[in-house]
């Protein structure tokens, strides 16, 4: 499964049809890190509900925060568990 605008837009609360095109640009661009970072084709009709649930975490990211943010002495890192979500789907290469 595919993450959907409608999808992405129940996640986020958004009811406007206004950043629809913005947010198929975030799903794309989370969608193409995850699969290079998994090595699972995201066109897969079989793709892991957790492999789902981060690009809605991701896409969500990078609709939210659109520029490169620093806050204090610390830059703001990606969603809590992204990381933890995709793990066992990892593809190692060595």
């Amino acid at each position: 499964m595919t993450i959907s605008t409608a999808n992405l837009k129940a996640h986020l609360n958004i009811t406007s049809a206004a950043d629809d095109a913005l947010l198929n640009d975030k799903i794309a661009a989370a969608s193409e890190w995850i699969a290079q970072y998994t090595g699972i084709p995201m066109d897969a009709p079989d793709t892991p509900a957790p492999v789902n649930e981060a690009i809605r975490q991701l896409a969500a990211h990078l609709y939210e925060n659109r520029e490169a943010t620093l806050i204090g002495v610390t830059s703001q890192s990606l969603p809590f568990g992204l990381l933890d979500l995709l793990m066992p789907y990892r593809c190692w290469v060595f």
